[in-house]
């Protein structure tokens, strides 16, 4: 299990998340719209979950259906920041919806 970052974060980028962070899996760049939690270094503490002031974290097992797609976005940017950016940017070109 693991916690994923999903739409909410687009554009907000708190980053009160990686500051709670005890293992430090939360990562981002000026390059990005968002957070991403790193699937392998995450111990699914959830200090993360209550520190997003947007309530853009979920366990895994709870991302909500319309933000599935989220659970990969947040693996594939460990592996392809490209293509990952350029994901992002196209949902929150679509107003956030993912299509």
């Amino acid at each position: 299990m693991t916690y994923v970052i999903t739409d909410a974060c687009i554009d907000v980028k708190d980053e009160s998340c990686i500051e709670v962070c005890p293992v430090d899996c939360i990562h981002t760049s000026d390059d990005d719209r968002m957070c991403f939690v790193d699937p392998v270094e995450c111990i699914d503490c959830a200090v993360c979950e209550s520190a997003c002031p947007v309530g853009a974290i979920f366990v895994d097992s709870s991302v909500p259906t319309e933000a599935s797609e989220f659970t990969a976005i947040n693996v594939n940017w460990f592996h392809d920041k490209a293509t990952t950016r350029q994901r992002v940017d196209a949902i929150a070109e679509a107003g956030g919806s993912i299509t």
